[in-house]
C-alpha cells in the first residue's frame, strides 16, 4: 500500500490491483494550493466544506462516500464512524482496510472521540491525524487522540504549509509534542501488514502538488 498527501487533509491510498481511495479532496481556491490532479475509484468526504468536499476535481471516480456505514468496494472495507459535536453530526471518520492493513482518516476532528468511538473505529495501523488547530483538533489534542488510539504509524496532516493560506498552526508543535526531533519528510509512505511497528512512529510526508 502506498500514501499520498497533496497538503492539507487530501490523501490518495493505493494498491496494487484494488481501487485507489483519495480522502478529503479540496477546491484549490479555498486553500491556496495549485488544482489538484488526481485520479481515483473512490472519494471520501469527512464533511461538507470546500476544503475537504470537493470530489468532482478526482478523475474517474465511481463511487462518493459523505455518510455513516460500512462499505465493501473491490475488496476494500471502509468504515464510516459519524462523530457528533454536541448535537450536530459534523465530522465521519473513515477507516480504509487493504488486505488487513487499516488506514484511519480522522478529517476535521475537533475533539478526542468516545470510548464507543474508539471501539466502533477499532484496530488503526496508520493514523491520519489533523494537528495545526482551527476548525480542528490542536497539537496537544491531536498527541491525545494517538495515545487514546495506539496507532502504528501517525501522518500529521491539516497544518500550515509552504503555499497555504489558510490559518493554521505549523507542526512542529505536535511533533514536539510526539518527542519527533528528526522533521525530515518522506515523498510517501508505503506500509504492508508485516512493517508495521508495534509502537507508534511518527511519519511527515512531503505534500505532492
Amino acid at each position: 500500500m502506498e500514501i499520498t498527501w497533496y497538503g492539507h487533509s487530501c490523501f490518495r491510498v493505493t494498491e496494487r490491483g484494488m481501487p485507489t481511495v483519495v480522502a478529503d479532496p479540496y477546491d484549490h481556491a479555498s486553500v491556496g494550493y495549485k488544482p489538484l490532479k488526481l485520479k481515483g475509484d473512490i472519494v471520501t468526504v469527512s464533511h461538507d466544506a470546500p476544503g475537504h468536499n470537493f470530489a468532482n476535481g478526482v478523475k474517474g471516480s465511481q463511487w462518493q462516500l459523505r455518510g455513516p456505514g460500512e462499505y465493501e468496494i473491490g475488496g476494500v472495507f471502509i468504515t464510516a464512524v459519524p462523530m457528533r459535536e454536541g448535537s450536530e453530526e459534523r465530522n465521519i471518520v473513515f477507516v480504509f482496510d487493504y488486505d488487513g492493513v487499516s488506514v484511519a482518516h480522522l478529517g476535521d476532528m475537533q475533539k478526542p472521540p468516545t470510548q464507543t468511538q474508539i471501539e466502533t473505529i477499532g484496530n488503526v495501523d496508520v493514523l491520519l491525524v489533523p494537528v495545526g488547530g482551527g476548525n480542528a483538533l490542536s497539537a496537544g489534542k491531536a498527541a491525545e487522540v494517538v495515545a487514546m488510539i495506539e496507532p502504528g504509524i501517525v501522518v500529521p496532516m491539516h497544518y500550515k504549509t509552504n503555499g497555504s493560506t489558510l490559518k493554521l498552526n505549523p507542526v512542529k508543535p505536535f511533533l514536539q509534542d510526539m518527542g519527533v526531533t528528526d522533521e525530515k519528510a518522506e515523498p510517501s509512505l508505503k506500509i504492508a501488514k508485516a512493517n508495521v511497528p508495534s509502537e507508534t512512529r511518527v511519519v511527515v510526508l512531503e505534500a505532492s502538488q
